[in-house]
């Protein structure tokens, strides 16, 4: 807690002349009693009250500061309980206390303030920002930032991941951004950068050394637990928290990143720069603009590329979400690559569909023509069956059908139909009507309805038929009657002559 100097003042003086008590002091000005103490501490007046402790642990400070030499790290838990075990009386808290006193301070490590040349160098890392809800997905929101070290030029872009073709995107975004490129780049110890360290020995992401050769500038890590080095982006990070992000509202990613893009030239690049504090950051940065790599003839592919295994349905798995290809192509190895707008699936080196991305969860993504040509072939397997069972079962259709393509009919809706007739009446039925519908040279089911039509009056204008109960399972079904009461007639409800 920070108090006024005039506050820490009457403190002083109510303690050393009024005689007051800590607990006193502190009720009086409603400040915790630690704070008090520490007040009377840093004036050089010791509490009185920590008399009495400090000759309890006399005795064993001899011990306590020859442990705390050889192990300044060890903790006053595991201290209290090695002077316990040497009959300390005092209490666990009190000993706490004083052992922050007596525990060896850790010396500041001083630190040389780190000079570039112009175009020398850039530092970059990402910055998480949340996330954004698109649709059922949750994705993150990470800032990728690069700041030229001697100008402090700033380039920001939001990605919703902070993979490697999006690390390789904010590179060539930030090069096209500056004209040019520096010929160092620092980086912090993220796997897109090192993939392995141990001591100095640093085994590179080979996608980044890639990614350096064709743009001529050196990757390099800083140390280890040492944030200094790279402190410029760090200190830009903190800056784009605090003076861009902060309240900012907008409608979409790409209405983020325009509002960047205005913000990394507008308010950003009106600071004075550190280098020379003569000149704003947007006057260093033409300065250094000069001195930049030139950028190569043309630049590096930075689009994901993965292989997919087609399953049954005719649909590629890519970043959550189901990409259609056409049919022939199911149960096959393609390869899908993303762009930032759209993805591309490949059987080798012929592009076979191509869709706008889409950065929601679980959806699927058609292209019509995929989806009218499935069906299509759907439909011809699903008549190609119906004939096949058609003609098994009933030997008369395949004559009604040769005979139908003869006189140039569509086949599909007399299968369908001839179809349901055999459902309906049976194979010996539907072979006499299809007989006479040929013999009378019309091979149509309406023919055929016709003659089955004819059957039916023959049949219900003959004799019936005796009905005999062979079955023996017959005589032993159980018939139980309905109560009559069910059939008795509802009286009506007297009316009221009220």
């Amino acid at each position: 807690m920070s108090l006024s100097k005039e506050k820490e003042a009457k403190i002083v003086r109510y303690y050393h002349v009024e005689k007051w008590k800590i607990g006193t002091i502190a009720r009086q000005f409603g400040i915790h009693h630690s704070t008090v103490r520490r007040v009377l501490r840093d004036t050089g007046a010791a509490p009185r009250e920590r008399l009495a402790c400090k000759l309890m642990i006399t005795p064993y400070l001899p011990f306590i500061l020859e442990t705390l030499d050889k192990y300044p790290r060890l903790t006053a838990s595991r201290l209290y309980g090695m002077v316990r075990e040497r009959d300390y009386p005092g209490g666990e808290d009190h000993f706490r206390a004083l052992i922050a006193r007596f525990r060896p301070k850790k010396v500041a490590e001083a630190y040389l303030r780190l000079r570039t040349l112009p175009g020398e160098q850039a530092q970059v890392d990402w910055g998480h920002f949340g996330h954004l809800q698109i649709g059922e997905a949750k994705r993150p929101l990470m800032a990728f930032v690069m700041v030229l070290s001697y100008s402090r030029k700033i380039f920001l872009r939001f990605y919703l991941n902070a993979q490697m073709a999006s690390f390789l995107r904010g590179h060539e975004a930030a090069f096209e951004s500056f004209g040019g490129v520096p010929r160092v780049l620092l980086y912090d110890n993220l796997k897109s950068a090192v993939l392995e360290r141990e001591g100095d020995a640093i085994r590179f992401n080979p996608t980044l050394l890639e990614f350096a050769g064709h743009y001529h500038f050196e990757p390099r890590p800083v140390a280890v637990a040492r944030g200094n080095e790279k402190g410029r982006v760090e200190r830009a990070i903190r800056y784009i928290r605090d003076n861009f992000f902060a309240g900012r509202t907008f409608k979409n990613l790409v209405d983020l990143n325009q509002q960047a893009d205005q913000w990394s030239e507008g308010i950003a690049a009106e600071r004075r720069c550190p280098e020379d504090t003569r000149l704003l950051i947007r006057e260093a940065f033409l300065d250094e603009q000069d001195k930049l790599l030139a950028l190569p003839d043309y630049p590096y592919a930075t689009d994901e590329r993965v292989e997919v295994q087609i399953g049954k349905t005719p649909y590629a798995r890519f970043d959550l979400n189901d990409y259609s290809v056409p049919h022939t192509h199911v149960r096959r190895t393609l390869t899908v690559i993303g762009k930032p707008g759209k993805v591309l699936i490949l059987d080798g080196a012929n592009i076979l569909s191509e869709h706008v991305r889409s950065y929601d969860k679980g959806q699927q993504i058609e292209d019509p023509v995929h989806i009218a040509e499935l069906i299509e072939r759907k439909r011809q397997a699903a008549q190609q069956r119906g004939q096949d069972y058609l003609t098994k079962s009933s030997s008369k259709a395949k004559a009604l059908l040769v005979a139908a393509a003869a006189k140039g009919y569509c086949l599909r809706p007399i299968i369908a139909q001839l179809e349901k007739l055999l459902s309906l009446h049976g194979k010996t039925v539907l072979d006499a009507a299809i007989e006479e519908a040929l013999n009378k040279g019309v091979p149509h089911p309406n023919a055929v309805r016709v003659a089955l039509e004819r059957q039916r009056e023959l049949t219900a204008n003959s004799s019936p038929a005796e009905l005999h109960l062979s079955d023996p399972r017959l005589k032993e079904l159980l018939i139980k009657p309905h109560p009559l009461s069910n059939y008795a007639p509802q009286q009506k409800p007297e009316e009221n002559d009220e």
